[in-house]
């Protein structure tokens, strides 16, 4: 009987310090988690605080960004007032995006992607003023109306993607070597005649198709110059 008692003794003796070891563990554990999340939430504090703060920059920069390209709209409006009026120029702005359209007569001869004497004039005057815009992307775009290419002009622009470009080209070209817009910044696109602002069927809406774009984009609105060596 006494065997039985101290064996009891001896069960309940390892249980209780079994049961108090776990308590224990629990409780550093416990402290442990709550050091964890206690930590976490700092962080989660620390890094809200920080992302107010970057979007209120990123607000603040925005707003300065849309106030300079309104000068810069305003000064091309004033600059262009008497090609505007003629219908030769467009000139858009919407919030960041800034765009001046060209129709081709002022730049190009029919059918050639040799920039006009009138045609460098203007572009030299638009330039200059783009030049100043800060943090923005140029992108030059070539459109085209949808009738082919003529024979005699072939064998130098096969399609209208050819000539579009080629016009692109040179206006970018004409841009950084005259101008003296840094070539990292600009873009020429030749779009052909698949992006029309006007039917091709009349006379005048093929006029209003051929035409050069040059676009302000945002540098995270196309690609992002890389910092020169």
């Amino acid at each position: 009987m006494k065997v039985v008692t101290i064996i009891i003794c001896i069960i309940v003796l390892v249980l209780a310090a079994i049961a108090y070891c776990f308590y224990n563990t629990n409780k550093q554990m416990k402290t442990e988690f709550n050091f964890k999340i206690n930590n976490l939430e700092q962080q989660k504090a620390a890094f809200e605080n920080e992302l107010e703060i970057k979007i209120g920059e990123i607000s603040k920069e925005k707003e300065e960004q849309i106030v300079r390209l309104k000068n810069a709209y305003d000064e091309l409006v004033a600059d262009m007032e008497k090609e505007i009026e003629e219908g030769k120029i467009q000139i858009t702005q919407l919030a960041d995006q800034l765009s001046v359209s060209m129709v081709d007569r002022i730049l190009f001869p029919s059918g050639e992607a040799e920039i006009t004497p009138e045609g460098l004039e203007v572009l030299e005057r638009v330039g200059k003023i783009l030049k100043n815009t800060q943090n923005k992307i140029i992108r030059v775009e070539g459109h085209t109306d949808n009738v082919a290419i003529h024979s005699n002009l072939q064998k130098k622009f096969p399609t209208n993607w050819e000539l579009s470009t080629a016009r692109a080209i040179n206006v970018v070209r004409f841009l950084h070597e005259n101008v003296g817009i840094e070539a990292v910044r600009l873009q020429a696109i030749g779009m052909s005649e698949y992006h029309p602002v006007a039917s091709n069927k009349t006379a005048a809406g093929r006029n209003r198709n051929r035409r050069i774009e040059i676009i302000l984009l945002p540098e995270y609105g196309g690609l992002s110059p890389l910092p020169s060596e």
